[in-house]
């Protein structure tokens, strides 16, 4: 285990959870985790949007995270986890908490409720009671456009200054509200954005780092963008990220994680690109439009893609 604050900066991925014919695909897992581990990724988060966590029972779930740090034993490095969890009923959830206790992971990331739209009181009530029953650390998740409730400042400033709360995954989609919490947020709170086509302004605006899905494509190039900003390099950095923002839109055009599985399985580092109901794969139109940017960056570059 290490300290998840200390370890909460730089690009983490949101790992995308492979199935054939319905159920958990473990050599794909397996062959993602060692691709990854052996990259530029500073953590993962297993089981959140991306991952599809909602559809997976508590038995895939504890799978996920098992066969995950596995594969991350074999390569060497240890790479923190945070269990994604989302739920609108604070006492389930706090029952998911004592079923997580004990796997190998290093924190949670938890997503407000959903679909109740609770007060920011309720909200305040609700993380600290999770915080407070945790047995490992909480990445706060404010995500409004999924649930239905923005987190505001004033509450994450309170709930930030709980010890067993460590920072936040912000998709406020609201950049003056993330700059005012930059500004303000206490010492050693960690903010990483998951807004992958603002990533560069964010890092420019003082995010401790991201948390994006695109970043299963390009990953170097990804974290170039960070490294190059904190050396002051921001001619190279914005060169670099121009040439990726295209592909954040594209692995966006339809509903995540189904763009990005598609092109993990075209290039194979996963077998197939299945998704779980509701979610489908991606249409014709999208599939051909991420076939012809596939063989753009090949011809740009053999490493690509």
């Amino acid at each position: 285990m290490t300290d998840l604050r200390s370890q909460l900066q730089g690009l983490w991925l949101p790992l995308v959870t492979p199935f054939r014919d319905g159920e958990l695909d473990e050599t794909s897992l397996h062959r993602l985790v060692r691709h990854y581990a052996d990259g530029p990724v500073d953590g993962l988060i297993l089981a959140a949007t991306s991952g599809e966590g909602m559809t997976l029972g508590i038995a895939e779930l504890e799978r996920v995270v098992a066969l995950v740090r596995a594969g991350i034993s074999e390569s060497g490095r240890y790479l923190p986890i945070c269990l994604g969890l989302s739920g609108a009923s604070t006492r389930k959830m706090l029952d998911t908490l004592d079923e997580t206790a004990a796997w190998p992971i290093d924190g949670y990331l938890i997503a407000s409720p959903y679909y109740l739209r609770p007060s920011q009181r309720g909200l305040r009530q609700h993380f600290s009671a999770l915080a407070d029953h945790a047995s490992w650390p909480i990445v706060l998740y404010n995500i409004p456009y999924r649930t239905a409730v923005n987190l505001t400042n004033e509450t994450l400033l309170e709930l930030a200054r709980h010890p067993n709360i460590v920072g936040l995954k912000d998709c406020c989609a609201d950049r003056t509200q993330s700059i005012d919490l930059l500004r303000r947020r206490p010492a050693g709170f960690r903010i990483l954005t998951g807004e992958d086509a603002q990533y560069y302004e964010a890092l420019g605006d003082g995010a401790d780092g991201a948390i994006l899905l695109s970043a299963h494509i390009e990953t170097e190039t990804f974290a170039s963008v960070r490294t190059l900003l904190r050396e002051g390099n921001r001619d190279a950095a914005l060169a670099r990220w121009e040439s990726i923002a295209e592909l954040t839109r594209l692995l966006f055009a339809e509903p995540s994680p189904a763009p990005a599985k598609y092109w993990l399985a075209r290039t194979g580092l996963i077998e197939r690109a299945e998704v779980r109901l509701p979610m489908v794969e991606v249409g014709a139109e999208l599939a051909a439009q991420l076939d012809a940017e596939m063989a753009r960056r090949r011809e740009a570059s053999p490493q690509a893609a």
